[in-house]
């Protein structure tokens, strides 16, 4: 998800950063970012409150494509 990738780096955060953050594995949360494994609602709510952002902000655009296609 570019827009995941792009916000943690904005913030300076690396993947393992990001994986402890919201307590999961390293490899768990790149395969998130790079699309190898779906997101659950619950994994995008901890991800967005680390941005202080609502998972519609973040996520919704992405979703939006998945689904029209």
């Amino acid at each position: 998800m570019k827009i995941l990738r792009e916000l943690r780096l904005m913030n300076n955060y690396t993947n393992q950063n990001m994986a402890d953050i919201i307590g999961i594995s390293k490899a768990y949360y790149w395969q998130l970012e790079n699309k190898k494994r779906n997101l659950s609602y619950i994994m995008a709510v901890r991800i967005s409150n680390v941005f202080q952002k609502k998972p519609d902000e973040i996520f919704y655009e992405e979703f939006k494509n998945k689904v029209s296609k």
